[in-house]
């Protein structure tokens, strides 16, 4: 048996045109935490910092539906606004498909779709709020990504095999001494 959304979400008057302002926000931020999650366990790379930071840049400072700065549509602008809701929803259907086969640069570009659909729709409602366009945020993330990249110093980018035998020799010697690796602990002490 089926609940109405009227019933579930009290707080939307689906009468008010605005709506999709609220609802495209809230959409938007689930998909975004959902992609979080997805990719918190390891080093995120270079697109899926971008997505991140460009779903970032599209909420940010997202209005209320009756801030001064929210116009109201026309009757072409809500059936353009509702197309993009539309594709929001289909891309969230494809995100939802591709979390549950762990695909996550299908996620990462899906988030990219999603997230350009909620831009669309923010234009429309406040239309002086500048948004930044994927390709900006992008580049910016590219360059970040790639300074972070050049302070990783490994010791020997091309370690020899007697150098990986005095660092296994080394690491013996500190175990045998009764220390742990790296924090100088003894055992059988504790922190």
């Amino acid at each position: 048996m089926s609940v109405p959304i009227t019933e579930l979400r009290t707080d939307l008057d689906l009468d008010n045109p605005r709506c999709g302002l609220k609802i495209a926000a809230e959409r938007l931020s689930i998909v975004r935490y959902v992609f979080l999650v997805q990719i918190e366990d390891g080093i995120a790379s270079a697109s899926q910092r971008a997505s991140l930071e460009y779903a970032d840049a599209v909420l940010i400072g997202w209005p209320d539906e009756d801030a001064p700065d929210v116009v109201d549509l026309d009757d072409a602008q809500l059936k353009a606004m509702r197309g993009h809701m539309e594709m929001m929803e289909e891309y969230i259907a494809r995100f939802s498909a591709l979390e549950r086969d762990g695909d996550v640069d299908g996620m990462t570009d899906t988030l990219i779709r999603v997230t350009e659909r909620v831009a669309e729709v923010r234009r429309m409602f406040q239309p002086d709020f500048p948004l930044p366009t994927f390709a900006e945020i992008r580049r910016v993330v590219q360059d970040e990504w790639d300074e972070d990249m050049g302070k990783i110093d490994p010791k020997d980018d091309d370690p020899t095999a007697a150098d990986i035998e005095q660092e296994t020799e080394q690491a013996e010697e500190r175990e045998s001494d009764g220390t742990t690796a790296g924090d100088g602990i003894y055992k059988g002490e504790r922190a």
